[in-house]
Formats: structure tokens, C-alpha cells, sequence
């Protein structure tokens, strides 16, 4: 994974803005979707995109699959990771969008939309 392929997975302002919910938290497609008010499809199609890159990592629970910010990423890019996460946390749309995250979190759960 060379820095010209991460920037240009993090060229999509919807694809910082999961990456964003996914440096604090592991969520599904329906989380993301329901936070940020985008479409099954996009969201799956902007995380297939990340996890093509190993930028996320996802793991399956039943009929769920929960997404994150890859261990990998982390492990060869921390100090990016970190500056993504003070950036992006402190900016709009993004902040909004981790507020929103924490709002949702205390009464969602995929399996109450299924």
C-alpha cells in the first residue's frame, strides 16, 4: 500500500467521513448509513473502496458485518491515523457527523432494523 493509492481513496469527501466514524468507532453499514444519510449502496460501495486500499477491515457477526480502521493502517500509518482523527474531529462536516454517531449509538442497533 503506497501513500498515491491512500490519498486517492481519501479523495471522496463521503469516504473521509466514514473513515472519520471509524477511527472512533467499529460500525455496520446500517450505523454509517443512518449517521450520515447515505444510501445502503453508496456506503457499501465507499467501504468496499476502503478495505480494497486495507485502509478498513471488517469482521462478520451473524448477519452483520462490522467495520473499523484496519490494525494494519494503524500499525504503518499511526501518526497519519492520529492526524486524521484531530483534523477531521475538529472540522465540519465531520464533527457533526461524530456527534450525530454517539446520538444514534445510545438507542440503535442493527438488530432492532432487521
Amino acid at each position: 500500500m503506497n501513500l498515491d493509492e491512500i490519498f486517492k481513496a481519501l479523495g471522496d469527501q463521503n469516504r473521509l467521513r466514514i473513515l472519520n466514524l471509524l477511527l472512533e468507532n467499529e460500525l455496520c453499514v446500517c450505523e454509517i448509513e443512518k449517521v450520515l444519510g447515505l444510501t445502503q449502496s453508496n456506503v457499501s460501495r465507499h467501504l468496499h473502496e476502503l478495505k480494497n486500499k486495507r485502509i478498513v477491515s471488517c469482521r462478520k457477526t451473524s448477519q452483520w458485518v462490522y467495520y473499523r480502521v484496519s490494525d494494519e493502517f494503524c500499525k504503518e500509518y499511526g501518526e497519519f491515523c492520529e492526524f486524521l482523527k484531530t483534523k477531521l474531529s475538529s472540522q465540519e462536516p465531520f464533527k457533526s457527523d461524530l456527534a450525530r454517531c454517539e446520538e444514534k449509538k445510545k438507542g440503535f442497533s442493527c438488530e432492532k432494523t432487521k
